[in-house]
C-alpha cells in the first residue's frame, strides 16, 4: 500500500483564525492563494472540476463552506443533504483543496477580508456586477483578482437530487 503524502483530512478543516495564520505562512513562503465558497452539498464531477480549476489559479486553495444553517436559508428546509462536517471532510479529502473553513453568516465578507486571497473563483453564472455588493467590495479592497469558472454541463446538486427523486432524467 502506498503511503499518502497528504495530511489527514481533518487537519485541513480549520477555523477562520487558524486559516488566517496558515494564509500568513503561505505569504511568507511566497505562495499565492485562491478562494472559493459554496454549499457543496452532494459532491459530484462538476464540483471536482470547478475546484480543480479554482486551485489551478494559485498555489493554494481555500474553500469557504456554508454551514448547515446557512444552506437551509439559501436552499430550503430539505437541504443540506449532508452535514457540514461531512461536506467539509469530503472537500478536505480532495488533493487540490488545501483548507476548508465553515462559515455561518449569509455572506462570506468577513472571511474574504480576513484572508485577502490573491484570486477569487466563482461560477460562470455570476458576473462582477451580480456578485454580492459587500463581498465584491471586500474583494476589491483586498486587491483580489476575480475569475469566473464554467460549469460542467449536466452536473449539479439540484439535478442529482431531482434524478434521485425520479423527477428528471439526467
Amino acid at each position: 500500500m502506498r503511503e499518502s503524502t497528504l495530511p489527514p483530512p481533518e487537519s485541513r478543516i480549520l477555523t477562520l483564525d487558524e486559516c488566517v495564520r496558515l494564509r500568513g505562512e503561505w505569504r511568507k513562503q511566497g505562495l499565492s492563494c485562491a478562494l472559493t465558497n459554496g454549499c457543496f452539498d452532494i459532491l459530484h464531477r462538476g464540483h471536482a472540476e470547478y475546484l480543480q480549476a479554482a486551485h489551478d489559479l494559485a498555489d493554494r486553495l481555500i474553500v469557504l463552506l456554508n454551514s448547515d444553517e446557512s444552506v437551509r436559508r439559501l436552499k430550503g428546509p430539505d437541504r443540506p443533504v449532508n452535514t457540514e462536517y461531512d461536506r467539509a471532510y469530503l472537500l478536505s479529502c480532495l488533493r487540490f483543496v488545501d483548507a476548508v473553513v465553515i462559515f455561518s453568516s449569509p455572506r462570506c465578507t468577513r472571511e474574504i477580508e480576513a484572508l485577502a486571497p490573491d484570486f477569487y473563483a466563482k461560477g460562470s453564472d455570476y458576473t462582477v456586477e451580480t456578485l454580492n455588493p459587500e463581498e465584491r467590495e471586500a474583494l476589491f479592497h483586498a486587491g483580489t483578482e476575480i475569475r469566473f469558472i464554467s460549469f460542467v454541463p449536466g452536473h449539479s446538486t439540484t439535478g442529482t437530487i431531482q434524478k434521485l427523486r425520479g423527477e428528471k432524467k439526467a
